[in-house]
């Protein structure tokens, strides 16, 4: 083994052999009395001679050669909307050159031809450098489930004494090395407060704490390297809390933060100018200033042609993460603020983009939607006003409530009627279809619950008997629930009408109920602000008959999620839970026990 010293001088005199001691001086950074020292023991040990390395020299570096490289391109990286719902970050051109492809040729350049891409969003557009550039590819299907502590568990077999790099990052200068000494991550320093991880470091640079949003720090930025050592313990960490349900949304550097007295790492700075991560689409405008106005960019086109402005007048965008069906940005363009929908993948064969563009007007008209611009029907992309909430909708609000079913009534007896048709129970049966026609996964995604025979029947009964009640269809928004339902002062705004159709009333009571917390008699309580008096025998079965229905549909609605690689969480049992307790409920006052 060699001292950090022996290794520092021996890799300079490997790259420019018979080096002066002033010249290792400045290039290693250590004293000339150290250099003094450093090379007579390196010549004592016979590792150099006249300036040269031996043989004897050249295999002493071999336990520091880098064996390989691991890139990862799996991510959705959501926070750089909206380019990234179009193209994965790291195939981006920046000042000429694709940033991933950028890095691979950086890498080979330094001599580490062993690399592996692991990708997993629109991983098809990166398949192309496995022939043009010699990447071995693998591909992460846990892209969406898992954060990045996926990519190197797939990996994990090849972690040796390896190079962890992003697919997104920009290196102006050449960061990689064919030899390197000891485990390290790359760090710059950043004034101010931060998003960024701070870095505390120890004796010999050893990094000793990691610190989320520090201010005035060295914090992590770029690559990182792992020696052999590191890679041992690290896979043997990883093995060991991987299946852990808290382990899921975890970034790789989360769990070497967790267990950083066992993973000896080191800081490696780096001048400022040398490492970039573009966080934002904003962040990387600022490095490229004619990133913007040169991408390759139909939403961009679509923003600027609906609000007839160009490209240099966009700016602010902010991802949006509220809401289960679609991808969303908030967007400045001129002095105003406003919000893009993109339609998630999910949603396609499932909802009537046309229709839901007859239903925004209506919407729009009746003054239940100020917010909305313009939906394209044919692909249901959408450009609204931004609004800004005074307070977030709260279902134990009886103000909020009161407003929020004085505006669901408004819209069920405006008489206004779109050319679409939406039974929920009709639309639940579809989903099913597609959820079976999925394969063994799909039915898999089911099989999850094995009373899924059961609530099917369940819900088939419940549909029947609510048809026997002959209600009238009336322009419902059936997609009624909080994160659609912006507060404004005493106002309120109601978003969102990619389900709107002709359906029975009582639909929009159960989906605001059944995406709620409420107990039975709360839901109660909500029928009875509705009608403005308690409800008859007859409406009240047939009211929690639909809680049931519309928790039936967004249950089988969220199996398919999961299957198309989008989970929504929580809600997936909540709505399980809901179906059956409200089924076996309406089943009683219908009198079907």
């Amino acid at each position: 083994m060699l001292s950090a010293n022996e290794f520092a001088v021996l890799d300079q005199v490997r790259r420019n052999p018979d080096p002066s001691q002033r010249s290792l001086t400045r290039s290693t950074g250590l004293s000339l009395g150290t250099i003094n020292l450093t090379v007579r023991t390196l010549q004592e040990k016979s590792l150099i001679e006249d300036g040269f390395l031996t043989d004897k020299g050249k295999r002493a570096l071999e336990p520091y050669r880098v064996t390989n490289a691991i890139i990862m391109a799996a991510g959705l990286s959501t926070r750089f909307a909206p380019i990234s719902y179009e193209k994965p970050k790291g195939l981006l051109e920046v000042r000429g050159e694709i940033l991933v492809e950028r890095t691979i040729r950086q890498l080979q350049e330094a001599g580490i031809t062993d690399i592996t891409l692991v990708v997993g969003y629109k991983m098809e557009r990166f398949l192309y450098l496995e022939d043009k550039m010699g990447v071995k590819i693998v591909v992460n299907p846990y892209y969406v489930e898992r954060n990045n502590n996926s990519t190197l568990k797939l990996v994990e077999g090849r972690l040796d004494n390896t190079y962890i790099c992003s697919a997104d990052n920009y290196f102006a200068e050449n960061v990689f090395e064919p030899y390197v000494y000891q485990a390290y991550y790359a760090a710059v320093f950043q004034e101010g407060q931060t998003d960024e991880w701070g870095l505390t470091v120890g004796a010999r640079d050893r990094i000793t704490k990691v610190t989320p949003g520090r201010a005035d720090s060295w914090v992590m930025m770029g690559h990182a390297y792992f020696d052999r050592e590191f890679s041992r313990r690290f896979r043997a960490i990883l093995d060991k809390v991987y299946d852990l349900e808290e382990t899921k949304p975890k970034l790789w550097e989360a769990i070497y933060s967790d267990h950083i007295r066992e993973l000896d790492m080191k800081i490696r700075r780096y001048e400022p100018g040398i490492i970039y991560e573009f966080d934002s689409l904003d962040d990387l405008r600022e490095f490229a200033p004619d990133f913007l106005l040169n991408i390759d960019s139909s939403i961009l086109d679509n923003i600027c042609r609906v609000l007839e402005v160009d490209r240099s007048a966009l700016g602010d965008f902010h991802p949006i993460t509220e809401g289960l069906t679609n991808l969303s940005f908030r967007f400045r363009a001129g002095g105003k603020y406003y919000v893009y929908r993109h339609p998630g993948v999910a949603t396609e064969g499932i909802l009537n983009r046309a229709a839901e563009a007859q239903a925004e007007v209506i919407a729009h008209n009746l003054g239940l939607d100020r917010s909305f611009v313009y939906l394209d029907p044919d692909t249901g992309w959408k450009i609204s006003e931004f609004i800004e909430v005074s307070e977030h909708f709260d279902y134990h609000n009886p103000h909020h409530v009161a407003l929020a079913l004085d505006q669901i009534r408004t819209l069920h007896t405006s008489g206004r009627t779109i050319d679409n048709v939406f039974d929920i129970y009709a639309e639940a049966r579809k989903i099913i279809d597609l959820l079976f026609g999925q394969g063994k996964r799909g039915s898999a995604a089911a099989l999850d619950f094995p009373d899924f025979a059961v609530m099917e029947t369940q819900a088939a009964v419940l549909y029947g008997l609510t048809r026997l009640d002959n209600v009238a269809p009336v322009l419902c928004h059936d997609d009624f629930y909080d994160p659609n339902i912006l507060v404004v002062d005493d106002d309120l705004c109601l978003i969102d009408w990619e389900y709107a159709g002709m359906n029975d009333y009582a639909c929009d009571l159960g989906v605001f109920i059944c995406c709620s917390d409420y107990t039975y008699d709360e839901a109660l309580e909500v029928f009875a602000t509705y009608f403005g008096r308690t409800p008859t025998v007859e409406e009240l079965r047939h009211c929690v008959a639909y809680v049931s229905l519309a928790s039936f549909y967004w249950w089988v609605w969220a199996l398919y999620k999961d299957v198309c690689g989008e989970p929504v969480g929580e809600y997936t049992y909540l709505w399980y839970r809901f179906a059956k307790e409200y089924g076996q409920r309406a089943m009683a006052l219908y009198g079907k026990d």
